[in-house]
């Protein structure tokens, strides 16, 4: 049996099917594909940095619920108090968590599009199906069409960029706040680009027990520490 003999016996189809998420090679070059922050540390921060290192005990298992670093994170992003936080590899990872606890057959993911390219790429790789609403010509949510959708897929979660991305724009506030109050599953408001927005759903985390903010810290200086941060009700 060859190799691409095993590749169609054993590898889902829709697996088979999906392209990759290329990041192409930027040396140099001036790098504006990856929406990273040009500016590295300033040379203080980064010597203060470097002797924080010294005294980490790399032999040791971390703490495996970052409490300390939770604390710091929620007061520097104003987290509502009684809401906890989840910690991952960048938020490709919290997008994956979210869908692999939620996966079962027949579930779907909705989303608007065009948006992230990931959310399609892991609902897919989880098994689920992947829904996109077309935003209308403006770019703005089509609250007709998701309203449908809503009603007839009964999606598990809904991912909403905020900005979105590629678009770039703000959606409505009053159409987001629809979708949480409509909504069965969960749905996650994407805040990777909220340093270039200072609009966020943070403060609505207390209202709404099935909203959850995602953010990241890639787009601020910090793109190659892969830390992101998922807000919710514990």
């Amino acid at each position: 049996m060859t190799l691409q003999d095993r590749i169609q016996r054993w590898i889902r189809p829709e697996i088979r099917a999906l392209s990759a998420y290329p990041v192409p090679p930027a040396a140099g070059m001036v790098k504006l594909d990856a929406m990273e922050n040009p500016y590295t540390w300033p040379p203080a921060m980064v010597q203060e940095w470097l002797q924080l290192l010294q005294n980490v005990s790399l032999n040791r298992y971390p703490d495996a619920k970052a409490a300390p670093l939770k604390r710091a994170l929620s007061t520097a992003l104003g987290v509502p108090d009684g809401i906890d936080l989840l910690l991952g590899n960048g938020s490709d990872e919290l997008i994956q968590i979210i869908l692999m606890a939620l996966a079962q057959p027949d579930r779907c993911v909705l989303a608007p599009v065009p948006t992230f390219v990931m959310y399609q790429l892991l609902a897919t790789g989880v098994g689920m199906r992947f829904v996109g609403v077309p935003l209308t010509k403006d770019f703005l949510l089509d609250m007709t069409a998701m309203r449908a959708a809503i009603i007839k897929e009964k999606p598990a979660v809904i991912f909403i960029a905020y900005p979105n991305n590629p678009t770039g724009n703000l959606f409505a506030q009053e159409d987001i706040v629809a979708i949480l109050q409509e909504s069965a599953g969960l749905v996650v408001v994407d805040e990777a680009y909220f340093a270039f927005a200072g609009i966020s759903f943070m403060s609505l985390l207390s209202k709404f027990d099935n909203l959850l903010v995602m953010r990241t810290l890639s787009k601020q200086g910090l793109a190659g520490l892969r830390l992101g941060l998922l807000a919710g009700a514990s």
